[in-house]
Order: structure tokens, then C-alpha cells, then sequence
């Protein structure tokens, strides 16, 4: 503002006189100062409340929204200590239920995520508990959860106070929280009930339209109500009313098999849930242990969860071996616990691997039964006329990749696939592990000629042990076991056997059996080769344990100079290779051998052999040695070829330099490929740096 000098005068000019001038300058100084006191004001903080920070937040205005229309939470947000978590408003669009309770989202303590302990008191009707899961990654961070619901790290932990200095904690969550509530239309009440009230009045509980009268039956029978009232935190898997048929199965539910529906002492739901752990039960005791496992099908929150209990050590009673049932109502809060509806009960093994199959329209294997009752459904046949069998059936997911499709089309491939999944004996993973100490394990599969090869791989960390199996060029890994049937057992794992995805050199790149021949194409660049589409490649390549016997067996030949010498090894491995516009399997070869063949190979010499079948095995003769050789694999498939591996390399005793000792050459070998390995390890993670 500008102001005239005239205005201060004394004199002439129409100005104004003393007192009134100073009068003037009063009013002026009034006005400035009423006008200057909004701006210092501005430059003093003024703290937000939670309840502002919450309001100016757009992605929590649904939860925002509830709090306004509930006056008590509206009230304890403006007057009390509270604890908030907070559903964004995804969470809200993900939401199922028909009404949210936000008091359910408040506790009246303020606490921080280092506060939390496992359980934090509701502001809901009776308090109910809200329980609290720390899930330890392997990066070694830690998620958080509350119930089903992961808290947000980074835009939790918010600390603020209200307007009468009361502290406050905003934690946000992915998840509504919901609590056990009596279904809308009765008059029933009940405030925070355990899992003996639950089960007791369950008719009465909003639980959809799932029933559970003779599981309540059986446990009355039983005497079992005490392990439902019990205190603490205890996880309960309660089969509903359609589990129970058809008959007898309701006969074999007895006192172990409920025990075995009680996981004591653990609070597990489901989205933290240990997956592939296994959990004791209350059936856990000296004569008869069994354990629970989680697993899940699909990704997300939309993800399937299954329980798989284990009857590790059974009895007369209870069949050793894995049930399967899936979770149809999940994480139902009680005081005591949580509660998970099933949909059939465990360690109860009363069908057959086609039961299994049948079972249940949207199960984890409905897309392997649905491709055989749609292109081959001559294959239950099959099934039903066994009294012992093992089938290792794809998942959903492995059915799910596009590359199936194109093997559908022809049947007798799909007839020759699906057999390759049938082993006529049961096979469980004990055996399997028991049978594989010293040697790779393999069994004869109902396609013709065709064996199932396992490998146990054992992780240097945990000592977790992964089972893989290879049938057709295929290796998959069993990702849930020991599924016990009255005639078997079924394996769930995860590709199709038979249906090759990988081309001939990612396949000697990722098979352990395969590490040498890998080794020495990879060091003089002849694997670049195997991975060209445009080319059909029928390779014949020695085990690992074929290529150190050969060289044991010659003292005098070194390793390590074969390694290194590229011309060397490169003109023994081309004798291997034959190339050609179509692929051969030994069926094929064994067809065209009259006398001997003489196929082209990818080096100067073309490679003649004879071929014999001998006890469902297949050997080779190559003529520079006269041997037959023993073909361990055969017909391992490609996307541009075929493998054969054979027990012995085509080596004559002059191609490879014999200088220096076998037994210090291996170790020397040996010690090369360690270095190798971890260069390329190190080198890997400086290129992540």
C-alpha cells in the first residue's frame, strides 16, 4: 500500500490538522496490523490430526466414508487413543461382503508395527481379537499381517494425535477385515465366540450356506469339545455337511481322525500362510503322526487354498499317506483362533485315483480330467481296470500353457502323453528317495518303452528336498505329493510330460545328468548350434557318469587338456550330432536297422551304427569299437530335436591326448568347473550391481 507524504502535513493544501492526522494514522496502523496477522499466523505449523490425514487421502475415502456414517467410530477418531487400520479403497472394490464394520478396524490402544504382539484388541461389539502374523521373507525383510490382511509398510506406521493430544497409529491394509457375525436374518446373539460356540451355533453365524451338523455330531460323540474351547491361538479345519458322503465315510471319522483337524498353538490364515510347511496336529503322538500342509493354486488374493494333511505313520485304522480338501470358507476369526471350512475331511482315504479325478468340478486337477473325458476318454478305462497304479497328473497351470494345445490335435500322441503319466504300481516319494541314494531311479510308465527318471535336489540352506521327474524330455517337479488312493497314489506336479518346451541346447543346459557334455560344448562353442529351429537334431550324448567311467577306464587320457582343447573335444562331439531335415528316435532307428545306418552328422564323418532292443532296452553298436552300448534314456524330446543318452562316449582310445594320470585329471576337472561355476555366479552378480 501506497501512502502520500501530503497526508502526514500540517499545513495548507487541504491537509489535515494534528489530531486528526494522528487519529489517521491510529486507524492505519489498525488496519495494517489486522491485514498482517493472517500472514504471521500462516507461518506458524498447525499439527494435523489423524482423522485430516485420513480425509485427505484419496485412496482410503471408502474407509473414510464408514467412519462418518458409524457416530462411535466418528466419535473415537476424534476423542480416543486408537489403533486404525485402514483398507485402501482396492481393497474395498475386492470386498465380497455385504457390510463392512469399521469398529472391527480400530483398537483403542495406539500401537506401532514394532509394538504389535500377536494378537491386538477390536473396538468391535465384545472386543474381539484381531490377530497379528510375521512372515519373514528370504531377502530377510518382514511382512506384517493382520488376520488375512497385509499392512502396507510404507504408508503405515503413520503417528499422529487428535485434537485433545491423544496418540494415534494409521496402519493401511490390502484387505477388509471381517469378523464372525450372526447371519442378518435371525434374532440370535453372540459376542466373540470360540471355535466350540461356532461349531455349536453355527446355523446361526453368517457363513454362507455352509452347514456342518455331523462334523458337530462326530465331535459330541467323540468327546472332543474341549480342544474347540480350548485357550490360546489354535487353527481348526472343519469339513462341511457335503463331505461327508457318500458312505462309509462318516463311519471312519473317529477321535485321531478329529485331532487331526487341529493345528495347536499356530494362528494360520490363509494369504500368510506357511505354504509347503509342514505343521503337527493334535494327531501327532508317538504311534501316529500326522501334519497338515497349505498349498496353493493360482496367484493373488483370487488364489484357490488347499490343506493337504500327511498321515506320516499310520495305523491299523488310518492309512499312511496324504487328502487333499480344498478351503471353502476361509479365515473365520474366533476367539481362540481361526477357523478354515473344508470341503471334505482329512486322513479319511476311501477313493480311487479316478474318484480323485471326479471328485470335485473345480479342483486342482479339473483341467487333466476334462482333456481326458474330452479326447480320451478310454483312459479312465484304463485307470479303473488297475488295482495299483501311481499317476503323476499335471496342474491346472501346466495344462494352462499354449503349447498343449498343439498336441491335442492328435490323439494317438495325446493316448502315448497320457500313459506317460501312469505308472502301474504305487510309487510314493519315500520310495522314490530310498530307491535314488546311489543311482537315478526310473520306472516303466504304461506308454510303451517309455520311463519316468527322478532326481532329488536338495537345497544347501534349509535341506528342503525338491522332487523332479523327467519322462518324455520333460522335467517337472512334484509340487504336491503322496496323494493317498485305496488302489495308489497321485503326484500333482507342474508340466506335461512328454510335451517338449525347451530346444536341445537348453535341455543339456538344464539337465544334471547332461553337465559334462554341456561343459565341454559350452568351452569350445559348439552348443551355439542347438538352439537354431530351422534344424532337426538327433543327439546321442553320454551321461555324466558314462564319460568319468571312460576315463577311468583309461589312465593315461586326460580331462582337463579335453576340456581345453577345443579342436579336441569339438571333433568328438560332432561324431554325436547327426543332423538332418527330420529327428530319430530309437524306435525309429531300430525300424532302419537291417544291418547297420549311416547318418549325417554335423562333423566331416558321418556316424554308422547298429541298433538292437533287448528286455524293452535299447543298445547301440558304433563301429569303430564293436560295443553296445546301452541307451539310458531314450527319446529325450526337443522343440528342434531329440536326445539319446547312452552309457558310453563314442571316443577311440587315440582321440583324446594321453598325458598325465585319470584320477588327477577328474579332480583337476573337478576343481576347473568349481572355479567356472562360481566365476560365472560372480560375474552374474556384478552384472545385477
Amino acid at each position: 500500500m501506497k501512502i502520500s507524504s501530503k497526508w502526514f502535513s500540517g499545513g495548507g493544501g487541504g491537509g489535515l490538522t494534528g489530531s486528526t492526522t494522528t487519529a489517521c494514522a491510529a486507524l492505519l496502523l489498525m488496519v495494517l496490523t489486522t491485514m498482517m496477522t493472517p500472514m504471521v499466523a500462516s507461518r506458524t505449523p498447525i499439527a494435523m490430526t489423524l482423522e485430516e490425514h485420513i480425509s485427505n487421502d484419496p485412496d482410503l475415502s471408502q474407509f473414510f466414508d464408514l467412519i462418518e456414517r458409524n457416530p462411535i467410530a466418528s466419535s473415537n477418531l476424534k476423542l480416543r487413543s486408537l489403533t486404525i487400520f485402514a483398507p485402501t479403497n482396492q481393497a474395498f472394490q475386492r470386498y465380497l461382503g455385504n457390510k463392512t464394520l469399521v469398529q472391527y478396524h480400530m483398537s483403542n490402544v495406539a500401537t506401532t508395527l514394532e509394538q504389535l504382539g500377536p494378537t491386538i484388541t477390536s473396538d468391535y461389539d465384545g472386543n474381539p481379537p484381531i490377530y497379528v502374523t510375521r512372515k519373514r521373507q528370504p531377502n530377510g525383510s518382514e511382512d506384517v499381517y493382520v488376520n488375512n490382511a497385509k499392512i502396507i509398510r510404507s504408508r503405515s506406521n503413520v503417528q499422529l494425535s487428535n485434537q485433545y493430544g491423544k496418540k494415534q497409529v494409521l496402519h493401511i491394509i490390502d484387505d477388509v477385515l471381517t469378523p464372525l457375525t450372526v447371519n442378518p436374518s435371525t434374532s440370535f446373539e453372540i459376542y466373540n465366540p470360540d471355535a466350540y460356540q461356532f461349531i455349536l451355533h453355527a446355523e446361526n453365524m453368517d457363513i454362507s450356506q455352509h452347514r456342518i451338523r455331523s462334523f458337530r455330531h462326530k465331535m459330541t460323540m467323540a468327546k472332543k469339545e474341549d480342544i474347540y474351547r480350548a485357550v490360546g491361538g489354535h487353527t481348526f479345519l472343519i469339513p462341511v455337511e457335503e463331505g461327508f458322503k457318500p458312505p462309509p465315510r462318516p463311519d471312519m471319522i473317529d477321535r485321531k481322525v478329529i485331532d487331526g483337524h487341529v493345528i495347536p498353538n499356530r494362528v494360520i490364515f490363509t494369504a500368510p500362510a506357511p505354504l509347503d510347511d509342514p505343521l503337527e496336529t493334535l494327531a501327532f503322538e508317538d504311534n501316529l503322526k500326522v501334519t497338515v500342509t497349505f498349498f496353493k493354486q493360482g496367484d493373488g488374493k483370487n488364489a484357490k487354498v488347499y490343506v493337504r494333511s500327511n498321515t506320516v505313520i499310520g495305523d491299523s485304522k488310518h492309512a499312511s499317506g496324504a487328502v487333499l480338501a480344498e478351503i471353502v470358507k476361509a479365515n473365520i476369526p474366533v476367539r481362540n483362533g481361526v477357523v478354515h471350512l473344508i470341503h471334505r475331511p482329512l486322513m479319511v482315504v476311501d477313493t480311487t485315483v479316478l474318484q480323485f479325478l471326479e471328485e470335485k468340478e473345480d479342483g486342482p486337477l479339473f483341467k487333466f480330467y476334462e482333456l481326458i473325458a474330452d479326447y480320451a476318454p478310454d483312459f479312465f478305462k484304463t485307470m479303473s481296470n488297475l488295482q495299483q497304479m501311481t499317476l503323476f497328473a499335471p496342474s491346472n497351470e501346466a495344462l494352462s500353457h499354449p503349447i498343449v494345445n498343439n498336441f491335442i490335435r492328435s490323439r494317438e500322441k495325446l493316448r502315448e502323453i497320457l500313459n506317460l503319466h501312469l505308472v502301474r504300481d504305487s510309487i510314493t516319494t519315500d520310495k522314490i528317495r530310498k530307491n535314488n541314494q546311489n543311482q537315478i531311479y526310473q520306472v516303466p510308465t504304461g506308454a510303451d518303452k517309455k520311463f519316468l527318471y527322478f532326481n532329488i535336489i536338495t537345497n544347501r540352506y534349509d535341506h528342503n528336498q525338491t522332487i523332479t521327474v523327467e519322462g518324455g524330455g520333460v522335467n517337472a517337479t512334484i509340487i504336491l505329493s503322496d496323494i493317498a488312493a485305496t488302489n495308489g497314489y497321485l503326484h500333482i506336479i507342474d508340466r506335461v510330460l512328454g510335451i517338449p518346451y525347451m530346444t536341445v541346447q537348453e535341455k543339456i543346459e538344464t539337465d544334471p545328468m547332461l553337465n559334462l557334455t554341456y561343459q565341454f560344448g559350452r568351452l569350445n562353442h559348439f552348443n551355439e548350434q542347438l538352439n537354431k529351429t530351422t534344424k532337426r537334431f538327433t543327439y546321442f550324448i553320454p551321461r555324466d557318469k558314462a564319460w568319468m567311467q571312460w576315463f577311468h577306464d583309461h589312465q593315461g587320457a586326460n580331462l582337463n587338456d579335453f576340456l581345453f582343447d577345443r579342436d579336441q573335444s569339438r571333433s568328438v562331439l560332432e561324431r554325436h550330432l547327426v543332423v538332418a531335415d527330420r529327428v530319430f528316435t530309437m524306435t525309429d532307428l531300430k525300424n532302419m536297422s537291417n544291418d547297420s545306418l549311416i547318418l549325417p552328422t554335423v562333423g566331416p564323418h558321418n556316424l554308422q551304427i547298429r541298433v538292437k532292443e533287448e528286455d524293452r532296452r535299447f543298445f547301440i553298436q558304433w563301429r569303430e569299437t564293436n560295443k553296445w552300448i546301452p541307451v539310458f534314456r531314450p527319446d529325450v524330446e526337443c522343440t528342434n530335436g531329440v536326445i539319446h543318452v547312452i552309457d558310453a562316449p563314442l571316443v577311440r582310445d587315440h582321440d583324446i591326448t594321453t598325458s598325465g594320470s585319470s584320477s588327477s585329471s577328474i579332480s583337476s576337472f573337478v576343481t576347473t568347473m568349481v572355479i567356472t561355476v562360481a566365476n560365472t555366479v560372480l560375474l552374474a552378480a556384478l552384472a545385477f550391481l
